[in-house]
Order: C-alpha cells, then sequence, then structure tokens
C-alpha cells in the first residue's frame, strides 16, 4: 500500500527532515528573483542582490543533493529577470499604483555588471551555481509556451519561453529515456528509406563503414519495419499553460 505525504513549510527547512539519499527525483519552480512579492517575511525572490538570491538557492539545493538518491536527478524551472526600471526603483509602479504582478516596489533597478535594460542571467547564474556545488549539469531544456502572456514592449522581442534544467547528482543516474520518446519524424523516414551514396561530404573513418542514419546504402534497403519508431526526446517543449 502506497502512501503519500504532503510536507509545506519553508522548503529549507522542511528538506531537513528527509533522511539522506531517500529522494528519487526534485521537480520543483523557485520563485523568481524580484517578480513577485508573496508577502511572506523571508520569502525568496526578494533578496537584495542577484548574488544573495542565488547564494539561498544554492543553500536549498545543496539540502536537495543530501536528500537525493546517489541516481537521482533534480529538475530546474527557472526564468530571468530585466536590470532597470528606470524611476521605479524603490517606488510604486506608476503604471500601476497598486503593484505590477503583486510587486509594490521594484529590486530589481539595480545589479552589479547590468545596465539599465539589461538581461540579468538569473538561469545561467543558477545553473553554474549548481554546477561549481557539485551537480552535473545535463540539459538546459527549453520550455517554449505558444500561449505566452503579451508585453507592451517596442524595442525586444516578447519572452517566450523559460528554462528547465536537468542535473544529476552522479555520472550515471536514472533516465528512462523510452518513456519520454517521441514519434520519429516523417522527414528521418523519408532520409532512412531512400538510398545515399558516398560524396565529397560524407563524414566518416577510413577503413570502417559508417554507422546510422548517414551510412552509404541503395534505396529500399531498410524495409518500414527496420525504420524506428520513435526518436530521443529534444531539449524544446512545447506545451501551453493552463489556468
Amino acid at each position: 500500500m502506497e502512501t503519500n505525504i504532503i510536507l509545506q513549510g519553508d522548503s529549507a527547512e522542511m528538506l531537513k527532515i528527509l533522511p539522506p539519499d531517500s529522494v528519487h527525483c526534485c521537480v520543483c519552480s523557485p520563485p523568481y528573483y524580484g517578480l513577485r512579492d508573496y508577502g511572506i517575511s523571508g520569502q525568496i525572490g526578494r533578496e537584495e542582490t542577484p548574488e544573495r538570491y542565488i547564494g539561498r538557492l544554492a543553500t536549498v539545493f545543496r539540502e536537495v543533493w543530501r536528500v537525493l538518491r546517489p541516481d537521482g536527478t533534480l529538475w530546474v524551472n527557472i526564468s530571468d529577470t530585466y536590470c532597470g526600471t528606470g524611476s521605479k526603483g524603490g517606488h510604486y509602479d506608476p503604471k500601476n499604483p497598486k503593484g505590477r504582478t503583486g510587486q509594490q516596489v521594484s529590486i530589481n533597478h539595480k545589479a552589479d555588471g547590468c545596465k539599465d535594460k539589461d538581461l540579468i542571467g538569473i538561469p545561467w547564474l543558477l545553473a553554474f551555481a549548481l554546477r561549481g556545488d557539485g551537480w552535473y549539469l545535463r540539459n538546459a531544456v527549453i520550455w517554449e509556451k505558444g500561449n505566452a502572456m503579451p508585453e507592451c514592449v517596442k524595442d525586444r522581442l516578447t519572452r517566450s519561453y523559460e528554462f528547465v534544467f536537468l542535473l544529476a547528482k552522479s555520472k550515471r543516474y536514472y533516465y528512462d529515456a523510452a518513456a519520454i520518446a517521441e514519434p520519429t519524424a516523417e522527414s528521418s523516414i523519408k532520409r532512412l528509406k531512400g538510398g545515399r551514396g558516398i560524396s565529397q561530404y560524407s563524414v566518416g573513418i577510413p577503413g570502417q563503414t559508417a554507422q546510422g542514419i548517414n551510412r552509404p546504402r541503395a534505396a529500399g534497403a531498410i524495409t518500414d519495419e527496420q525504420v524506428p519508431v520513435f526518436r530521443n526526446k529534444r531539449d524544446v517543449w512545447h506545451i501551453n499553460t493552463v489556468s
């Protein structure tokens, strides 16, 4: 009989009650830097600088490291923040006196090394910090949202994606590629079933037979039964948001 347990509270504190090497997988989306005020004292995301924000997240993920099994994985959804909000630093947003997305005071009006209107690079600051802590940085997945929120900007593109980082505690870890495999693209099937000769652009090792989809072959050499039904999942995910 399975037992489901929900722990509610400060993640840094809740993790401490879990035994070491007891968790198979951690999937999380921490509060983004300077974008929302949840009205909770000590909340993550309202630090004075990006460096302090990254430091607090790294502290939490060190506890994740402790409770994660050696073959476990960590998936982190994180988005970026722009530096500089003009005269709004330390003031209410003049376009919305009640606060922008729940935020009354802008805290991202200044960041070391960034100019006004620069992207801070929060996702990669976090990824590199975790890699420095010993995590294996395995994937930077692009979560592309077809129904992304509109932005009233005239000098840049509207943001429509976020990052999902796959990190592992060990060099070898549990990963079920077959469970998330995608159907083979029709273009790949056509290439596999069609012939392919050797050209000046062929790449291979002298004296060895080329392998895979690019190996020389006659048309029809690969039958329908030999065509792979699935391919490895790609690192761009097209997923719309829902209420």
